[in-house]
């Protein structure tokens, strides 16, 4: 008698358990889109969004403007950041001339953009935006973190417009490149990171984790996919931003100020050698950075970390103010002359 062929098809019970499986898992994803969407639309509707949107090239950038007088102040986030960024430091500014906080496109409260993140897009995004918003240059550009090669990519591209610089631990454009392989790696990690937030986002996933902020305005600013997106789409193009950056030269005699970590606090999860290792190199950039310019100077801001307008929220402010002061003086000499 033969030997009975086995049965290529699944037990009936082992076909059940994969269809449960399957529907409890399309019922959590359903489940986990309502709640990102019912309580992203609630965060809004209770913590309105400041300042105005206006149209750039068909999408809609969001930007906060305060304060009276000139030069006015731009102020560009890190990457991956919205206008939340600079909350402790823009009613300070507001105080002695005009600020304006800003989302770059696909963050916080501006609409995706089909353009590449990098940092000569966003330059010229954000003219434009300034342009539709009606503020009138001269400017005084603050870029942090990635957010400095933004402002120096915008002086290069519009010079005429830019009356001075404040950099806040700016990324430098060689700094993937100098720094240690080991905080490489870190990033890689990171990026890793924000791919799986990114993917899982839409069904609350940040929300449900606590990962969307402290408070409920930040909740209402960057609880939201687009924003996680982007985030990635900024980090995979730091490369690029980073070249284009390095070709786009000195400042001249622009006043700038390069504002600068305490190299005493620890940014990773490292060895303390290592760790002394990134501050030095760090410490060396920075101080190439406040060389961009004949008018720089660099100034490291004690107890605070790579986020100096959220430790020290002052000393960004009266940097700010120092630079503004000689922008206005150097506006005003042509003016005395006879």
């Amino acid at each position: 008698m033969p030997d009975a062929v086995p049965s290529s098809t699944p037990p009936r019970w082992l076909r059940g358990i994969v269809i449960v499986l399957l529907m409890l898992g399309i019922i959590a994803a359903v489940v986990g889109v309502l709640y990102e969407n019912i309580f992203e639309a609630r965060d809004r509707r209770f913590n309105p969004m400041p300042g105005r949107l206006f149209d750039v090239d068909g999408v809609k950038m969001h930007i906060d403007c305060t304060g009276e007088g000139t030069p006015a102040v731009v102020l560009d986030a890190g990457l991956g950041d919205t206008y939340i960024s600079w909350r402790k430091v823009q009613p300070l500014i507001a105080k002695f001339t005009r600020v304006c906080s800003y989302d770059r496109t696909g963050l916080g409260y501006s609409d995706p953009s089909p353009q590449p993140r990098t940092s000569k897009n966003i330059a010229e995004e954000l003219h434009a935006l300034l342009r539709a918003a009606g503020i009138v240059p001269l400017y005084v550009l603050v870029g942090h973190s990635m957010g400095g090669f933004d402002v120096r990519l915008y002086a290069s591209l519009y010079r005429s417009e830019v009356a001075g610089m404040v950099l806040v631990d700016s990324s430098h454009p060689e700094q993937e490149n100098r720094v240690s392989p080991e905080v490489g790696q870190l990033d890689r990690s990171a990026l890793r990171v924000a791919e799986l937030l990114e993917f899982t986002a839409p069904f609350g996933v940040r929300r449900l984790l606590g990962l969307c902020g402290g408070d409920a305005i930040t909740h209402a600013a960057v609880c939201n996919w687009h924003s996680a997106r982007t985030g990635v789409e900024e980090l995979r193009a730091f490369s690029e931003s980073a070249s284009q950056t390095a070709a786009a030269g000195t400042l001249g005699d622009m006043p700038l100020i390069v504002l600068s970590r305490d190299p005493d606090k620890l940014l990773h999860d490292l060895s303390p050698d290592l760790e002394k290792q990134f501050a030095d190199t760090w410490e060396k950039m920075q101080e190439e950075l406040a060389q961009l310019s004949t008018r720089g100077r660099q100034t490291i801001v004690k107890n605070s970390g790579h986020y100096i307008q959220f430790d020290q929220p002052e000393a960004v402010a009266a940097a700010i103010r120092n630079v503004v002061d000689q922008a206005r003086t150097q506006q005003a000499a042509p003016a005395a002359k006879p």
